[in-house]
Order: C-alpha cells, then structure tokens, then sequence
C-alpha cells in the first residue's frame, strides 16, 4: 500500500455514486454507466488528491461498482498489480 492513500472501498465508491443526483447509497445498483464513471473518477481525484489515468481496457473493466473498486486500488497503487 502507498503511504497515505487508504485503499478504495465499496461503500466509498457507492457514496460518491450516490451524490451523483442527489440519492441515498441504497438507491445506488451495481452497474456503472459512462457519466457515473467520469464523475467517480473526478471525485476520486477530489476526495485522495491524485491524478488517475485509465487506459481502455481499465475503463472496461469499471462497469460495475465492485470492478470499479479493483481498478482504482490497482491505479492508485494500493495493492498490488496482478
């Protein structure tokens, strides 16, 4: 894990989904559309200071809030890479 950057959990994830219009965390299902993804990744920025770059496939594999979630620990170097 890097110094200082928590890993990415789910319910941060769906929290930062849900205020995306306004909607309580239970209101959040498991799928990622594409303007949920771009906000996801701006809030991450926002919320742990860092730059995130995806590639394409990377981007693929964020459809859904539990792939999200490996993706952004993996990018923002919080485990390690497969």
């Amino acid at each position: 894990m890097t110094a200082g950057k928590p890993p990415v959990v789910r319910e941060d994830v769906v929290s930062m989904l849900a205020s995306l219009g306004d909607r309580t965390a239970d209101e959040v299902g498991d799928g990622i559309d594409s303007m949920q993804l771009a906000w996801l990744v701006h809030q991450v920025e926002q919320r742990y200071g860092v730059e995130i770059e995806l590639n394409e496939v990377q981007y693929t594999r964020m459809t859904t809030v539990d792939g999200a979630v490996e993706v952004l620990r993996e990018t923002m170097g919080t485990v390690p890479h497969a």
